[in-house]
């Protein structure tokens, strides 16, 4: 018997490929299979995170495949400019191939493309196969709508033709939306002058693309950004997605998590450890690095330490962090990768000092942790708000001297530790994610409809 065959296509960075895999476990779970296309960069990453021997995906309905994107060996993937203008030159035609040569061989012929908002030429490429476009937005539904609303923004003046502003201003894209600093628009705060404008265009074209989509779906809730789906109906919310916390299944990390970090947590009492983790893309100097580990020592409460092998982009920081761990442990830990989902579950965690980015925000909500919040770039301010002024669960670090000091971070811990009334609201929030996933919430029956449209039209 043939299976719905769909075809799913991520931009390539660690917090949109986690989502996608998230949503082809749960479109397994129907019946349906997926060919997980990633860039060759990407995927080598993944194999490498979870070693060759684990290289199948729990289940054979899964299958990983690469296509290149369009840089050479060596070039920097964090170079968003160059990675924009190099993926639309040669990946398209690719993935053309890749699908001609999966429905040669494959009786489950590829009858949906679901594409990142961020690869629109991917919709494009479903259209013009007669395959059907499925547009899924990994992250909040504010963001895909300020994407959406970027000619607007131009027309009224808040924003120049090359994607900068034309004055630092807060607006709102409807009362009760989040507050949105024009400087720290989710295009203009991820590289210089040239990289904005880049980035503005592809904004651009990715919203001409999404136009025959037929389905806009988003890893969020209606709970969660109420005005947003008000404002935009036309997207339906699905979130969180959070099936990698399950035993077996690939998340499609970028880099191998260190599960000693469970085992600590066992060991500590409960409601008691500060987890602190930036993402996949913020960079900290030696000044910042030094405070914040500064910070976390001054607090004299246990921690655990997220820090990439590429946080820092200063060779000093190696030594430094070595000293560190050695004096602060068994009170605090460092690890180079953590399973998220898992800590953030884990009964011994107080709170969380995060970058913002939406899977971490919706990890944290869905386990009612409270948040210290340290956004770096793009979507991660607008999240700010959501946590700290529309949701009220979380903390702002001040961030105006430039330097977070030490004594700033400690301050702030033990202030949000100590608010009773944020641990209150975050149980709700926790309450109000869980309700939206189980049966009959409305993530769950939205999720329930866009399957019986996929068998449907099989």
């Amino acid at each position: 018997m043939s299976k719905i065959h769909i075809l799913v296509v991520p931009y390539p960075a660690q917090g949109h490929v986690i989502p996608f895999m998230e949503l082809s476990h749960e479109l397994i779970k129907h019946g349906i299979k997926v060919t997980f296309v990633n860039t060759d960069f990407t995927h080598n990453q993944i194999m490498n995170a979870v070693g060759k021997k684990h290289a199948v995906v729990g289940n054979n309905d899964i299958q990983l495949v690469s296509i290149p994107d369009g840089l050479e060996d060596g070039e920097d993937r964090n170079d968003l400019g160059k990675l924009t203008e190099a993926i639309p030159e040669v990946m398209p035609k690719r993935l053309e191939m890749l699908i001609e040569e999966i429905n040669k061989f494959d009786n489950d012929k590829i009858s949906c493309i679901v594409a990142d908002g961020n690869m629109g030429w991917a919709l494009e490429v479903a259209k013009k196969m007669g395959i059907r476009p499925v547009l899924f937005w990994p992250a909040s539904a504010s963001l895909l709508i300020l994407l959406f609303s970027i000619q607007k923004l131009m027309d009224d003046g808040i924003v120049n033709s090359d994607g900068t502003a034309t004055k630092d201003q807060t607006i709102q894209l409807s009362p009760m939306m989040p507050a949105m600093r024009t400087t720290e628009f989710a295009w203009a705060c991820v590289g210089d002058l040239k990289t904005t404008k880049i980035l503005s265009e592809w904004v651009k074209k990715n919203n001409e693309a999404a136009q025959v989509a037929d389905w806009v779906i988003c890893n969020s809730t209606y709970d969660h950004e109420p005005a947003a789906f008000a404002f935009a109906p036309e997207i339906l919310p699905i979130g969180p997605l959070l099936a990698s916390n399950k035993v077996g299944y690939l998340a499609g990390n970028f880099w191998a998590e260190d599960s000693s970090s469970l085992n600590w947590l066992d060991q500590q009492q409960p409601r008691s450890v500060i987890y602190v983790a930036f993402g996949s893309f913020t960079i900290f100097d030696h000044s910042q690095l030094q405070e914040l580990a500064h910070g976390l020592e001054l607090c004299n409460k246990p921690f655990l330490w997220v820090v990439r092998s590429d946080l820092s982009n200063n060779g000093k920081n190696e030594a430094f962090l070595k000293e560190f761990e050695e004096r602060v442990f068994p009170c605090g830990k460092v690890v180079q990768w953590a399973p998220q989902q898992k800590v953030l579950s884990h009964p011994s965690v107080a709170c969380f000092l995060s970058h913002c980015g939406w899977n971490s925000t919706m990890e944290g909500a869905i386990n009612g942790v409270p948040f210290l919040c340290w956004p770096y770039f793009a979507d991660q301010f607008i999240n700010e708000t959501y946590i700290c002024d529309i949701w009220k669960v979380g903390l702002k670090l001040d961030r105006n001297g430039g330097l977070i000091t030490g004594e700033e971070i400690t301050y702030k811990i033990n202030q949000l530790l100590h608010d009773e009334n944020i641990q209150i609201r975050a149980s709700k929030l926790k309450e109000l994610a869980i309700n939206n996933v189980k049966e009959g919430g409305s993530s769950n029956k939205n999720f329930k409809n866009f399957i019986d449209w996929l068998k449907a039209y099989a």
